[in-house]
């Protein structure tokens, strides 16, 4: 067993397989170094060695921990920093990371991140009017109230903060049924 680590680098996040090169057991071999406090498991089969930093040591980023998860970087973070940016009234907020990816759903805690995934569709490179979407698909989880929403909508069509053009393609392509019946009445008020 070596007392140092072969090549890992500080912060990065490693899958138990990438160790292979080190132990015919990469498995054991990771244990061992979890018990010599050299590696910290963030989540089963994934594991980092902490980063240095004058505060002490530290884990990967949220992102860095979201792709080692996914195993590629195919996902976007959105909840209610995103939400409460619109200036639609929503000010809640969600206390897990809300992360929209193709692959995977469910709440996972990963090295502290606690993390909702959930399979949504959603456009590359986002747009405001498809962020404005997903506040009205959600408005619930933050206690939004989905009336002064609409009104606060309306207003920014009105004053150009949101093109209305971009928002009914989105609503079209993403919205639900009740989210598009919304987005309706906010450009009717708009155009009044």
């Amino acid at each position: 067993m070596p007392a140092v680590l072969p090549s890992l680098t500080p912060g990065k996040l490693y899958r138990t397989r990438e160790f292979v090169p080190y132990s015919a057991n990469p498995t054991r071999w990771a244990k061992r170094l979890l018990e010599q406090g050299l590696l910290r498991q963030a989540y089963h089969g994934l594991y980092y060695l902490p980063k240095q930093t004058r505060f002490g040591p530290a884990g990967p980023s949220e992102r860095e921990v979201l792709q080692a998860f996914l195993g590629n970087d195919h996902f976007l973070v959105t909840g209610s920093p995103a939400w409460n940016a619109l200036d639609l009234g929503l000010t809640g907020l969600l206390m897990v990371t809300l992360v929209y990816n193709p692959y995977r759903t469910g709440d996972f805690t990963i090295d502290g991140h606690r993390f909702w995934l959930r399979r949504v569709r959603y456009p590359q490179p986002p747009s405001a009017e498809w962020f404005v979407i997903d506040a009205f698909e959600n408005y619930r989880i933050v206690g939004g109230d989905p009336d002064a929403m609409e009104r606060l909508l309306a207003h920014h069509l009105r004053t150009g903060t949101y093109d209305a053009a971009r928002l009914r393609t989105a609503a079209t392509d993403y919205a639900s049924p009740a989210t598009r019946e919304r987005l309706a009445r906010a450009l009717a008020a708009a155009q009044s």
